[in-house]
């Protein structure tokens, strides 16, 4: 699929989104009694509007999503304004926008489970690295091992391995066969249970299908940096998991050209680049693969696909708080707008097929959500802070100077966010960068 159509369904999507959080406002002040002056599709300036009642529905210039307009929004004396509505009352206005979004958001995420998805699968995972003073590295395992059985049962994905480890007996060994160096041999360790994760674990980082097994020095690949125990994730965004794909891949580089691969290296995503010279495999590079690795095309039953959706929002307050590290380590890479939500959109839409545009879409929908809810005015979720204290108040209102210097505090920062998060999109574009899917 054309990157040009990518985009466009994004923006689509993106667009849906934005219109269905002002309507979950528009809906809920109607439902209040607040006179709603207009609901406009777009942003201003007005192209045309048709009067309905006390509403003007218009269609508008700057397609960017929608907006409520009400009467005296600030203003407690205008009657019917949301101004003057009291504080749980307006608190359910400003929240009806983000519970539109997660609800989308759980429609789109359980759809996209429900549907036929793309999984590699092969004959065993292999072992990239082994956490330290585990029972993985106790028993021996090793990176560039390949774990066959466990149980006596053949594994093919990581949830193979996790449902076999799981449903063993607490404080019972389980039994491992690896092939190591080209020989299959039977281990036996106990799992740890790790109660963050809430599951039982053997400490290894997988499942992998290839390994860098040695890098002829002065060889291309060499200066561009790969080395021993890399593993290559993809080449120019195309997704590597045997030689096959590798081949595609490299041919799918015009010569002369730039070729890009992203590699696994000590838990890290890194990305070296080399020229093209009509490889079609990578010179001077010896590497170990997962035999019987394909693409498989695999779909959960509804229940399980709505279950899988409802527990991905539930888990998101959860997923954001692990994430902090990497906020900090990368926040470029952790913070996008709309032009790096994009970019992210095409990269996997590319690697992982045109059914993921639901899952990017169920992610936007509650990135609006979640973005929203932040407690800073002019947000949602200031509105709703605001709200929130003055019912806490019994009604008592907060001092309309301390009002309006949150707002403008609040409206200042949130300016400074958007450039600089626009900015660093930009960049990114401007110097080739992925996010390397």
């Amino acid at each position: 699929m054309s990157v040009a159509i990518i985009i466009i369904i994004f923006i689509v999507a993106l667009f849906v989104t934005l219109y269905l959080h002002e309507l979950g406002h528009f809906i809920a002040a109607k439902r209040a009694g607040v006179k709603v002056e207009e609901f406009g599709i777009g942003l201003p300036p007005r192209l045309f509007g048709i009067k309905r009642g006390e509403t003007i529905y218009s269609v508008n210039a700057i397609p960017l999503g929608a907006f409520v307009k009400t009467a005296g929004e600030n203003d407690p004396t205008i009657p019917r304004s949301l101004a003057g509505k009291g504080p749980w009352t307006r608190l359910g206005v400003y929240a009806a926008g983000p519970l539109v979004n997660i609800f989308l958001a759980f429609v789109l995420l359980s759809a996209f489970q429900a549907l036929p998805y793309s999984v590699i699968t092969g004959d065993g995972l292999m072992v990239h690295s082994v956490v330290e003073n585990s029972p993985a590295e106790e028993a021996g395992i090793e990176s560039g091992d390949i774990i066959l059985e466990i149980e006596e049962q053949p594994v093919h994905t990581r949830a193979d391995v996790q449902d076999i480890v799981n449903s063993a007996e607490e404080g019972a060994e389980i039994t491992l066969l690896l092939l190591k160096n080209g020989q299959e041999n039977e281990i036996r360790l106990e799992p740890k249970f790790d109660p963050e994760d809430q599951r039982r674990l053997i400490g290894v980082f997988l499942p992998w299908w290839n390994i860098v097994s040695q890098v002829e020095e002065g060889s291309p690949a060499y200066e561009a940096g790969l080395r021993p125990g890399d593993t290559v994730l993809s080449i120019n965004e195309l997704p590597v998991y045997n030689v096959e794909s590798m081949s595609g891949a490299l041919r799918s580089v015009e010569e002369g050209e730039e070729i890009k691969l992203v590699l696994l290296r000590d838990q890290e995503t890194e990305e070296i680049s080399m020229t093209n010279n009509g490889y079609e495999t990578l010179p001077g590079v010896e590497m170990r693969w997962v035999d019987g690795t394909h693409i498989e095309q695999e779909r959960l039953p509804v229940w399980r696909a709505v279950y899988a959706g409802a527990n991905f929002i539930v888990r998101m307050p959860v997923l954001i708080i692990e994430a902090i590290p990497l906020i900090i380590k990368s926040p470029d890479m952790a913070l996008v707008g709309p032009i790096g939500a994009g970019q992210l959109t095409v990269e996997i839409v590319r690697s992982s097929g045109f059914s993921s545009i639901l899952f990017m879409a169920g992610i936007i929908s509650l990135g609006i959500a979640i973005f929203n809810l932040l407690p800073i005015p002019p947000l949602d979720g200031g509105g709703m802070l605001v709200a929130f204290i003055e019912g806490l108040r019994r009604g008592k209102r907060l001092s309309p100077r301390a009002v309006r210097l949150a707002y403008t505090i609040g409206t200042t920062f949130l300016i400074a966010l958007v450039v600089l998060i626009t900015f660093s999109d930009i960049l990114r574009l401007i110097r080739g960068g992925g996010f390397g899917l």
